[in-house]
Order: C-alpha cells, then structure tokens, then sequence
C-alpha cells in the first residue's frame, strides 16, 4: 500500500460506489479505505459489495457517527500501520473531483502536505454554492489565516494529500477537532513542525445528492480553535 485515499461516510449510498469506480480507474494506483459510520442507508453494503472484486478496497466500521476528525484520526491510523506514503483526504460526495489526484502526487514530490484550494491567487472556485454558504467559508478561512499566522489561502478544505513523514510527526491522540477545526488544526501543525505546504487549485462543486453534514456546532468549533492553536504556538509544544 503505497498511496491511500482514505473517505469518511454517513448515508453515502448514492454517491460511494461510483466514488470507488472512479478512483479504481485512475492511472495511478491507489487503494480507498472507506470509513464508514454505520451508516442506516447501507453505505457500507456498497463498499463490501466492491471488495469482494477489488483487492484494492477497504472498509473500516465504525458503531455510530463519532465525528469526521475521529474518522480521519481512525483512517490515518490505519494507513500509517499498513506501510502507506501518501495519504488522502476526500469527500464521497463529488465536491472533490478524484481525476485530480495524479496533480496532489505531482506536487508530493517536493511537498509534505498538498493542499486543494477554493481560493487561490485571488480566485474562488466554487460552484452550485449559495452565497450565504460561500461567504461563510471564504470569512473562515480569512478568519482562521489571520488569528493563527498560518500561510495558506484554503485552511478549511477537506481535500488533502499528506506525506507519511508528516503524519507520524503530529501526535494524533492530541487532535481532539472536527470538520472545520479538524482541518485548520492538522495543516496548523503540519507548518509549525516545519513541514513543506503546497497548495494547487481545485473546482469545488457542492454535492449532487445527499446531505450536508455542516452544523453550528461544527462553525462554533472553529471559531474557538484558531484562538487556541495560536496561544499554543505562542506559550506552548505543538505535539
């Protein structure tokens, strides 16, 4: 196992299993691990349903919805166990395009964390959003770069590929976040342990079925965690 790209689901049926035919397809070889939440639409039938074809799927159940940081602490985990080098984060609902990943492995040759981004270079690359949801995430991510200091335009965007090296220096019992804040504090300790950040641009189009997982809570989280990352790095030890 060499690069893989880990997807969270709650009630993803309808999206997951051309999801996992897309990636299988791609050129570059990847293997998916599904972590699935015991999701009542049977997302998870759909997954078992292609491993037992595809060597290249796996699946991690989970009892119920513990949360998309736990899901991605869980999935991160378990690539680290099983020899992975590239490690992705992904959205099951086509908000994330997967032709794109051959680019995140391009820029992985000289970069520890890739980063797609929605605004880069003064460029916002967002469709089928409403505009109360856009602003909302391009205020968050101005937020966020200017509480903690951290240099990149997209703090908030879940579409990711980290180095394996960058994954076993960060203290994964320590990152207690999700959604948002989960986000903005993994890429935070990425930078301050001195890893190297890229950025490429992405089109970000909003899910085409399904429904979003985004809440206050997950808003209200953030909005908290910027202060915290930046007293840590100011009187702290970034684990």
């Amino acid at each position: 196992m060499e690069k893989l790209v880990i997807i969270p689901t709650y009630n993803e049926r309808e999206n997951i299993g051309e999801m996992i035919g897309r990636l299988i397809d791609l050129p570059c070889g990847v293997e998916v691990l599904v972590v699935d939440d015991g999701s009542p639409d049977g997302t998870a039938d759909v997954v078992r349903a292609w491993m037992e074809r595809e060597p290249r799927i796996h699946l991690l159940e989970r009892p119920g919805k513990l949360g998309l940081g736990s899901a991605y602490r869980d999935g991160f985990r378990y690539a680290l166990d099983h020899g992975a080098e590239f490690i992705f984060e992904m959205d099951a609902d086509f908000s994330h395009d997967p032709a794109v990943i051959p680019r995140f492995l391009e820029a992985a040759r000289d970069a520890d964390l890739v980063l797609g981004s929605r605004y880069l270079d003064g460029k916002v690359t967002v469709v089928n959003w409403p505009l109360d949801r856009l602003i909302l995430s391009y205020s968050a991510n101005l937020y966020s770069r200017i509480i903690t200091g951290l240099p990149v335009h997209d703090t908030t965007g879940g579409f990711k590929c980290f180095r394996r090296r960058a994954l076993e220096a960060i203290r994964l019992d320590r990152v207690a976040s999700d959604g948002y804040a989960f986000q903005i504090e993994m890429s935070f300790k990425c930078w301050k342990k001195g890893f190297r950040i890229r950025e490429i641009p992405i089109i970000f189009t909003d899910r085409r079925a399904g429904v979003s997982k985004m809440n206050r809570r997950i808003i209200w989280e953030a909005v908290g965690l910027v202060w915290r990352l930046r007293f840590m790095s100011m009187f702290g030890h970034i684990e």
